[in-house]
């Protein structure tokens, strides 16, 4: 099978130097490489020139217009019979060709996705906001995770559609603002057989501070609502935890501050979270160091999308303002 990689890039020229340099280690070669120039002022064209003699790669450019438009430029000019999206900030294990091959031989799947880790090479932060990004206490088990609750939906960080798909679906219909959620599910709404490679995992760099994660998971939560517009069925009650925990983190500060009886209550269960969080964390990741930096990734993702969910909420849908 022939793959296309599709890749959007703007203003990360060094992502896609690290990128490309673990794509020329794959064990399995038959794939070209898409790389596209969003528009960006900090390019990439000398890089991506480099990676001539190594990989089968063609660098374009093109005026911005969001990742999600970005990749359709891509599947358009794509030759395989698979097209595969990576964010730029990812790194590619060098048997993930082999092992989305081979399991497509023999269990096909018109569109898949792969969960994301730490590599050893990441920062504290960099694996403590991983740690976040996957872990069932924040993220109720829905990220690349077999046992996940419901539906599964690939991400575009680490999915792969077939050209049947592509020729049937289309491309993407909006270009930011969970762009691959809303593909995803029309992907399931018009009978393709969707699925989780497990194996087929990539190393995903995501925010390098906790500042701009709180941006990214601020606009998640924003999404989600976005989300809800194509699609009102997919709103379900595992969405609303963040902004309940949002809430219950601001009535527990409350209620300390005017010494409330309730407060015990609610410091014990807040108690309960953090060690939950911590020792997991600590398990998983074998550092104290990223033990205390898991929590504070997974506070600010939890409120972070609460605030970013509640504020679409009320401004999309309990008032109706577009």
């Amino acid at each position: 099978m022939f793959f296309s990689i599709i890749i959007p890039l703007y203003n990360r020229p060094q992502e896609i130097k690290e990128l490309l340099e673990s794509l020329t280690l794959q064990t399995y070669k038959q794939f070209e490489v898409l790389v596209i120039e969003d528009g960006s002022k900090d390019d990439a064209a000398d890089i991506v020139k480099s990676f001539a003699g190594r990989l089968d790669v063609k660098y374009f450019v093109k005026p911005n217009s969001g990742q999600g438009f970005t990749r359709n430029y891509g599947f358009e000019r794509a030759k395989g019979d698979y097209f595969v999206i990576f964010d730029s900030d990812c790194l590619i294990p060098e048997d993930y060709f082999q092992i989305v091959n081979d399991s497509l031989k023999t269990n096909w799947l018109d569109a898949y996705g792969g969960p994301d880790a730490s590599h050893p090479s990441f920062t504290p932060v960099q694996k403590a906001i991983s740690y976040s990004m996957t872990s069932p206490f924040t993220t109720g088990g829905i990220r690349g995770n077999k046992k996940g609750i419901g539906q599964f939906h690939p991400r575009s960080f680490n999915m792969g559609v077939s050209r049947a798909v592509w020729e049937k679906a289309g491309g993407f219909i909006i270009t930011r603002s969970a762009e691959d959620l809303e593909y995803s599910i029309r992907i399931h709404s018009l009978g393709f057989k969707i699925g989780l490679i497990p194996e087929a995992r990539v190393y995903h760099k995501r925010r390098t501070n906790f500042l701009h994660f709180y941006k990214q998971i601020h606009f998640f939560g924003r999404a989600r609502i976005n989300v809800y517009k194509f699609f009102p069925d997919q709103l379900k009650a595992v969405h609303f935890f963040p902004a309940l925990f949002t809430l219950g983190l601001i009535f527990t500060l409350v209620a300390n501050i005017f010494t409330l009886r309730i407060a015990i209550v609610c410091n014990i269960v807040l108690l309960l979270i953090i060690l939950l969080i911590f020792f997991h964390s600590l398990i998983k990741n074998k550092s104290l160091k990223i033990a205390f930096l898991s929590l504070v990734a997974a506070f600010i993702q939890l409120t972070a999308y609460g605030l970013g969910f509640m504020q679409d909420f009320v401004k999309r849908i309990i008032f109706k303002i577009s």
